[in-house]
């Protein structure tokens, strides 16, 4: 009972801050501009909608697999390497958070346009006579989403790999395992759970990214959160921004919710 009492501010807090809104985009969603379930079947009818929906989970798988995949060695160079190394990937995973996602967006765009510096340089040194389209399409999108979201999937990485029993490997390499045996068939899949968690962790985050697709897709690459905006301030549907925001909520507890039970069944 003490301990309820103790997380009942918080738990007051989060009802406020979450569940109120929350509540007043499921109501607006049946009942703008007149009660029904007219914006949910509009939504779901859409081939505009269906465009944007595929296109959102194919960005977001793809930053999803190279986010994990680049962060995995970046976490075991911040734990396994020599001190100088630890401390420059530490500034590489903690520097990022010191700045705004604006201001990364923007630092993308400056290096990716046409005009941008890898263009200016690739053109000054004869590799290419035309600039390479980067941005306004789905690659600036992915490259600024994955910049900003690598820091993420490296803190499950560095739990799970902290949690490795060193007399695993000091035995597998004792029986004569080569380092690239011990690495794929007994340190990776002992490091499941936490590709899993930077999976799922920057997998959801990705889903509601509006600045860095809107900055570096430039209205060409238009994802889901992007839709929505338009939806409420540009096209004004209030109800149909309102159900897609309920879809896409609805949608993420799902994959949750499927995700976590599969975990559980898969680790007992």
């Amino acid at each position: 009972m003490s301990r309820l009492l103790l997380l009942s501010p918080l738990l007051l807090f989060l009802g406020l801050a979450y569940l109120l809104p929350l509540s007043g985009v499921m109501l607006q969603s049946v009942t703008t501009p007149e009660p029904g379930l007219q914006n949910y079947s509009a939504a779901l009818g859409d081939p505009l909608v269906w465009s944007v929906i595929w296109r959102t989970l194919r960005v977001c798988l793809c930053v999803t697999v190279l986010a994990v995949v680049l962060a995995y060695p970046l976490t075991l160079l911040w734990l396994k390497g020599n001190t100088a190394t630890r401390v420059l990937v530490e500034l590489a995973i903690m520097i990022p958070f010191w700045l705004s996602v604006l201001s990364r967006a923007f630092g993308w765009l400056s290096l990716l346009s046409n005009r941008g510096l890898i263009n200016s340089w690739l053109q000054s040194l004869g590799i290419i006579a035309e600039p390479l389209t980067m941005v306004r399409n789905e690659f600036g999108v992915v490259i600024g989403m994955m910049h900003f979201l690598i820091p993420f999937a490296v803190f499950p990485l560095a739990s799970a790999m902290r949690s490795v029993d060193d007399r695993v490997i000091l035995a597998a390499r004792g029986m004569g395992a080569s380092r690239m045996r011990i690495f794929w068939q007994i340190f990776v899949p002992m490091t499941k759970s936490g590709i899993v968690g930077a999976a799922l962790l920057v997998f959801v985050f990705s889903l509601g990214f509006y600045i860095v697709p809107t900055l570096l897709g430039g209205g060409r690459s238009v994802m889901i959160a992007e839709l929505i905006y338009l939806r409420i301030f540009q096209i004004p549907n209030w109800g149909l921004a309102a159900a897609l925001s309920a879809l896409l909520m609805v949608s993420i507890g799902a994959f949750l919710v499927a995700l976590i039970k599969r975990a559980g069944v898969s680790t007992t």
